[in-house]
């Protein structure tokens, strides 16, 4: 079963673009009215919605290892650094993600991108 990504509100529209344009199942917190949200919200709304969250936010990375050591349930985050993964590694890496990857792989955990 294919991955179903949420992007956060900091993700570059170009990102967006590529994976739409590859089939891929995305999100924007500007689509789903939730760019407003904080970090811990924002990675609720995206559980609820059963899609893994991917951000480039430092903060946001920070949320999900707190999670991960309460014990709190989570869907998943992928995270890249901006200035250590292109914009064209992000849609590559994200596309093999979203394609390949089960969605119970991602439950409670941190993917790091580049792959």
């Amino acid at each position: 079963m294919p991955i179903k990504l949420s992007m956060d509100q900091h993700i570059p529209r170009a990102i967006t673009n590529g994976l739409r344009l590859a089939g891929i199942d995305v999100l924007t917190a500007f689509d789903d009215s939730s760019s407003a949200l904080d970090d811990p919200a924002l990675l609720t709304r995206a559980s609820q919605l059963e899609r893994v969250l991917f951000s480039m936010d430092d903060d946001l990375l920070m949320e999900a290892t707190r999670r991960q050591r309460q014990g709190a349930p989570f869907q998943g985050v992928i995270y890249g650094h901006q200035l250590r993964v292109s914009i064209g590694q992000c849609i590559a890496d994200l596309e093999v993600l979203a394609k390949a990857g089960d969605p119970d792989d991602f439950i409670n955990n941190v993917v790091f991108l580049p792959l």
